[in-house]
């Protein structure tokens, strides 16, 4: 048995900058539509603590256009709403 954690499907890049490393992975997780989360569970999966990705949540929700991001609930820690983003008609 590895003391090894069980590798994620989304490979985590050190070329690419943490709120690039987070909008990639959540445009892959939004694929399929809306997606709830709170930070403190994907942390590991994108290499970064729940508080960078709180930070980095914020500011994507200004700056990714790819992506509508909503801060949805807090209870215990703010649970995030994302999908992506609809085309202008």
């Amino acid at each position: 048995m590895s003391a090894t954690a069980t590798p994620s499907t989304e490979p985590v890049s050190d070329d690419l900058s943490k709120e690039e490393r987070l909008k990639s992975y959540l445009l892959a997780k939004a694929q399929d539509g809306e997606m709830y989360f709170k930070s403190k569970f994907i942390a590991d999966e994108v290499g970064l603590s729940p508080k960078e990705i709180g930070a980095l949540m914020v500011k994507l929700s200004d700056s990714a256009s790819e992506l509508t991001v909503e801060k949805w609930s807090y209870t215990s820690a703010t649970t995030w709403r994302i999908e992506p983003a609809q085309d202008p008609a």
